[in-house]
């Protein structure tokens, strides 16, 4: 039973324009999501990109070779009903932003740090009118509300596609501020995926690397490119 795998039912999966927006149809059927709403999104990148992704299953359906698919599905199922509630989840990491942390020693790492993350928070503070204290050790240090709350703005401003992306790239980064210089097109994901391992890679540089460990982190690095890309998908057209 482990073995168990829904099979190909179709021939020919396609984008098609439906309802002010674009759909997935298999053999002229309409793909639905698992709670069976209407798969309707807001691109014909995202609907083509999804639709490469249903015609290229071979005999047995593998959801794991469907990152499209099941982005789309959250953004549908579980961003949708309860967007508020993810919004104010995703602000909250301006709290206690990653790029506001800083190892107290040694020195050679304090460093990269300043030298990686102040350029960012230089940016929030200048474009997002949002300044962040920084502090050096691991207890909370407060954050100013308005900046808080403008952030919060932004990610408010997100639709429910776009800030289905946007929650992997806050969560898998740790910082709101790195997350938000990737949609707004001012860092690339690979560079902003590299600036918030610099804890991770220094330590790395030191002790040397651990193989299971690289298989997650890679697997990591792969999952915050999709967002990004899916983030673009969601305003292609």
């Amino acid at each position: 039973m482990n073995d168990w795998a829904p099979r190909r039912f179709w021939t020919l999966a396609a984008s098609v324009p439906r309802d002010g927006g674009w759909a997935v149809d298999l053999d002229g059927r309409a793909v639905k999501t698992p709670y069976k709403s209407a798969l309707i999104v807001p691109s014909r990148a995202m609907a083509d990109a999804i639709a490469a992704e249903w015609q290229a299953q071979g005999e047995r359906i593998d959801p794991g070779t469907m990152p499209v698919t099941r982005a789309t599905n959250s953004a549908i199922d579980k961003v949708a009903p309860q967007r508020d509630d993810v919004a104010a989840l995703l602000a909250a990491y301006g709290e206690s932003d990653l790029l506001c942390y800083r190892a107290t020693q040694p020195d050679a790492l304090i460093a990269r740090q300043n030298a990686a993350w102040d350029p960012w928070l230089a940016w929030s503070a200048q474009a997002l009118d949002a300044p962040l204290h920084v502090t050096s050790g691991i207890m909370p240090v407060d954050q100013p509300q308005a900046s808080l709350d403008r952030l919060h703005v932004r990610v408010r401003q997100l639709d429910n596609f776009a800030m289905t992306g946007f929650y992997d790239l806050v969560q898998l980064s740790g910082s709101l501020v790195l997350a938000l210089a990737v949609i707004a097109g001012k860092l690339p994901a690979a560079q902003a995926w590299d600036i918030s391992r610099i804890d991770e890679d220094f330590q790395i540089s030191q002790w040397g690397d651990d193989d299971d460990a690289a298989a997650v982190a890679a697997l990591k690095r792969q999952a915050f490119l999709h967002a990004e890309t899916f983030v673009r998908m969601s305003s292609a057209d």
